[in-house]
């Protein structure tokens, strides 16, 4: 892999990282969001990843390799789980039973989610610096 490819291997995972960070906050936020403009509870929402590869003719049998340059955000879709059902007969969205059905977040995952996706973010950020210094520093010498 050469250098730039590790910039931007880097880079496609702070990219993602971002966005799932985005996500689990968004899911934190809506924890007890009862009402959305879709209708009921507000929904979990978890992010895919997959690989971003670039295909090369191989040199034998004209067949194709697979080149991984880092990772893209495969889909953010909801969360089939039902939602969490509360006895709460003075809430405003409670049902005929008096319950409310409350969204499908678990405040813990999301914060796990949350601490996880942070330190791959620092670490990738590290990484994308480490690599930057190194083509600084190669440069530098070139130039003596």
């Amino acid at each position: 892999m050469s250098l730039f490819r590790a910039l931007e291997a880097s880079a496609s995972a702070l990219t993602a990282e971002r966005v799932r960070m985005e996500v689990a906050t968004s899911n934190l936020a809506n924890a007890n969001t009862t009402r959305t403009p879709e209708g009921g509870p507000y929904r979990r929402r978890v992010v895919f990843f997959a690989p971003l590869v670039e295909r090369l003719a191989a040199a034998w049998g004209g067949g194709a390799l697979s080149d991984s340059r880092g990772v893209v955000v495969a889909g953010v879709v909801e969360d089939p789980s039902p939602p969490r059902r509360v006895y709460d007969p003075g809430h405003p969205d409670a049902d005929r039973e008096g319950f409310v059905a409350l969204p499908n977040v678990n405040p813990v995952t999301e914060m796990a989610d949350l601490m996880a996706s942070a330190r791959s973010y620092e670490l990738n950020a590290v990484a994308f610096n480490t690599v930057k210094q190194v083509i600084l520093r190669a440069l530098e010498l070139g130039r003596r």
